[in-house]
């Protein structure tokens, strides 16, 4: 299973945000990706991220590279995953 890939269900685990699950929309490069919440599900907005600052989680939904936020959300809603993706997780703090 690639943990980094585009529909992959992640939580911030640094920044304002952390703690707060997000769906990885883009694979900029190695080391970034492109997240969104979107803001009016989760508060995450779309924004460009680190990768050691996101953490996988084992559901993915289906959406193409780039897809935008009311694409999200309907994929999101398919899925049945709103109230999923509303639950705020404590983040597990990595030194």
């Amino acid at each position: 299973m690639p943990a980094i890939e585009v529909g992959r269900i992640c939580v911030k685990i640094r920044g304002r945000e952390a703690g707060k699950k997000c769906v990885i929309v883009a694979i900029i490069d190695q080391n970034y990706v492109l997240v969104t919440g979107p803001k009016s599900l989760t508060g995450v907005r779309r924004r460009r991220v680190n990768i050691n600052h996101v953490e996988p989680l084992d559901k993915k939904i289906d959406i193409r590279p780039e897809a935008s936020d009311e694409e999200v959300l309907e994929a999101i809603r398919r899925a049945g995953l709103e109230d999923y993706m509303r639950q705020a997780v404590k983040p597990l703090l990595t030194l």
